[in-house]
């Protein structure tokens, strides 16, 4: 009964990250910012790291089942 709210986690941090991911690097080779009013380096960085931070939040949910 608890794999399926292990797997709709994994599933849910898997496709953020995923996304998160994607678009930060697609906004970074652009040369343009990821968060308006903010520090082009800074905002990258942040959003990078929330990135693998939801991957790996994903990848442990799925390596719980």
């Amino acid at each position: 009964m608890e794999s399926g709210p292990a797997i709709f986690a994994g599933t849910v941090f898997c496709l953020f990250g995923a996304g998160l991911l994607a678009w930060t690097v697609s906004r970074a080779r652009q040369h343009r910012p990821v968060a308006l009013g903010v520090n082009r380096v800074a905002s990258t960085t942040v959003a990078g790291t929330v990135a693998i931070v939801s991957l790996a939040l994903g990848a442990w949910c799925f390596g719980r089942l």
